[in-house]
């Protein structure tokens, strides 16, 4: 059952008349007044805490308060470990890129992408550039055709004020086929004689 909130009303925190009460174990011991569910929590020398304070009629537990605290704590520690959090790099790209810059910026977004990134592709338009927004289409269109193997376009390219912005994402990975191993070749199969 989930706790809706972090701060639980516990023991005599709880005023309510009647209460619905489950035990340590799982069990529904029915409902019974708030006073008779505190006696029977603490004659287990277990606390009785109000875990769905919206029902009709609240629902309250019989836990061991602090150990179930060390235990949600715990969890949350846990689920903030396996947290990764997602950066935004940003490549600069020019109207007038030359094919080496052009590559060398591709490798740095491909870098980026690996490590679980998104990548964010941009031009500032200089001066009378502005006159030829299509040259940045063409460059953004031939970036992300170049990355389409590790990135899909997240937002296509923009022109705003004088920037160009265009997001990519790397690609969801695909899991590999039982028994489809990179290296190993599929033997054809022999059909049977009869």
């Amino acid at each position: 059952m989930k706790i809706s909130n972090k701060e639980l009303q516990i023991n005599e925190d709880i005023r309510d008349r009647e209460v619905r009460v489950i035990g340590a174990d799982g069990t529904q011991l029915g409902i019974m007044s708030a006073a008779q569910a505190r006696e029977l929590a603490y004659s287990k020398d277990l606390d009785l805490v109000k875990i769905a304070p919206q029902a009709k009629p609240p629902v309250c537990k019989i836990i061991d308060y602090g150990k179930f605290r060390f235990e949600q704590a715990k969890r949350e520690k846990e689920a903030r470990k396996n947290q990764r959090i997602v950066e935004i790099k940003e490549v600069r790209l020019s109207l007038n890129i030359d094919t080496h810059d052009f590559e060398t910026k591709r490798k740095h977004a491909i870098r980026f992408l690996q490590e679980g990134n998104k990548v964010k592709a941009s031009i500032r338009f200089r001066g009378r550039e502005m006159g030829h927004p299509e040259q940045g289409y063409a460059i953004m269109q031939k970036f992300a055709e170049s990355l389409s193997e590790y990135a899909n376009v997240e937002k296509a390219a923009k022109l705003e004020g004088r920037n160009m912005l265009m997001f990519l994402a790397c690609k969801p990975s695909k899991p590999e086929k039982k028994g489809d191993k990179k290296g190993e070749k599929k033997e054809p199969r022999q059909e049977k004689k009869a």
